[in-house]
């Protein structure tokens, strides 16, 4: 049985995470399935049978490598806050001797345990197999040792191994928690238990492997999905800038050279020289994103900014009159001014194709706690309901600005101009 051709079969991911455990979620899934964003209702197995069946990437990211460690921490947490409660009853029924001594000592060794634990790269480690195995070793040790000496505190020496049989199934899968379940069996016959409290025992280790068990997998599927769904909304942002700064620099550039400019007949040799600078510009600016080269120096105000935008577009046949206020720029981010300039560009671009004028004027202000930027044209202006944001609009100007925590507001009526307002905090 299938749906939008998922298998409904138990995929590899969930098997290798039952049997290997916690290294498994480091694997890294190329892209989530549409199946699981999908928001028909959908049965939830066929949701985890879509999630898991996704092709994961060739090898694991480092860092979710390590972060795996952090899911070995569970059982030893669950130890650290166990065991003090099983001291009380211990010390109460008057067992001072070596039992209560020996589990004192477990719930430091414990502690270092965590401790350890935090400074490994992995759960794949050399040190964190040698301390899993130390501390089963640890475990079978100081229940033999007890439950010969002070066999009324062997509730303590139990907790522990009860601690270690989930650390090997969260941290190595299943099979490695039955086999130190199946190892228990010959110690508590070494520790002459009677049949019930074998039996007792016995089943309070398999609860602890179903526990163990259920934990890894809500971690396991819930990170691969977190993983999935953060490597799509990535793509997908990735392209949306990619989108925007095409849009904002050669659709601009190329626009900018097809707008016809006064006196191109009289001055054909001058124009074709202003139209060839706009090109190498363009194209010097997308081949250093392209070859990843960092950007040239950049000036350090808003003011500064501002003053190398309108010089630019006095280039493309637009005079835009800078008006200035006091400000206090100094602590803005850069991102920040990066994203009015580039706001204030499309403002100023807007101008040039739609509003049939080559003038505008650009202030900047204090407003609101930040920066504003205001663009005004007295053109053409236009009508919302007859002229729909486009792309410039609502990508390059009021998505760029959301994205410092900024806000725009675009205020035009036909015939009386457009007033494009740009607001970022500082």
């Amino acid at each position: 049985m299938s749906l939008a051709g998922y298998p409904a079969r138990v995929p590899s991911f969930l098997g290798q995470l039952l049997r290997r455990g916690a290294p498994v979620i480091a694997a890294t899934p190329r892209d989530v399935p549409d199946l699981v964003v999908d928001p028909t209702p959908v049965p939830g197995w066929q949701r985890i049978s879509a999630m898991c069946s996704a092709e994961s990437q060739p090898e694991p990211d480092s860092l979710m490598v390590r972060a795996c460690r952090y899911v070995v921490l569970v059982p030893m947490v669950y130890r650290f806050v166990v065991l003090p409660a099983m001291l009380l009853p211990v010390i109460a029924a008057g067992h001072a001797g070596v039992g209560l001594a020996v589990g004192m000592l477990l719930f430091v060794l414990n502690a270092a345990t965590i401790v350890w634990a935090l400074r490994v790269p992995g759960v794949l480690n050399e040190s964190m197999r040698g301390l899993l195995i130390t501390d089963a070793c640890i475990a079978f040790g100081a229940n033999l040792l007890v439950s010969y000496v002070d066999p009324g505190a062997s509730v303590l020496t139990w907790t522990h191994l009860v601690g270690s049989v989930a650390l090997w199934t969260v941290a190595w899968g299943i099979p490695f928690g039955l086999l130190l379940a199946a190892l228990s069996v010959p110690l508590q016959a070494a520790m002459s238990v009677n049949v019930i409290t074998l039996a007792s025992n016995t089943l309070l280790l398999g609860v602890t492997i179903v526990t163990s068990t259920g934990a890894l997998l809500l971690v396991g599927l819930g990170t691969r999905l977190a993983l999935g769904l953060g490597i799509r909304r990535g793509r997908e942002a990735e392209a949306a800038k990619v989108r925007r700064e095409l849009h904002d620099t050669v659709l601009q550039a190329l626009e900018a050279m097809a707008l016809p400019a006064p006196g191109d007949e009289k001055h054909a040799a001058e124009r074709l020289a202003e139209l060839r600078g706009i090109a190498r510009a363009q194209a010097m600016e997308l081949r250093r994103g392209l070859a990843g080269e960092p950007d040239l120096p950049q000036p350090t105000t808003i003011g500064e900014d501002l003053t190398l935008l309108a010089t630019e577009m006095a280039r493309e046949g637009l005079r835009a009159q800078l008006v200035f206020a006091e400000i206090d720029d100094s602590t803005m981010p850069e991102a920040r001014r990066r994203a009015v300039r580039e706001a204030a560009r499309e403002a100023l671009r807007n101008t040039m194709k739609h509003s049939g004028t080559n003038e505008a004027v650009l202030r900047i202000e204090e407003r609101d706690g930040g920066i504003a930027v205001i663009a005004r044209d007295h053109g053409s202006g236009f009508s919302d309901a007859d002229r729909p944001a486009g792309f410039g609009i609502s990508e390059s100007i009021t998505a760029r600005l959301a994205e410092v925590g900024g806000r725009s507001h675009v205020d035009s009526q036909p015939g009386r101009g457009t007033r494009v307002t740009l607001w970022v905090p500082r």
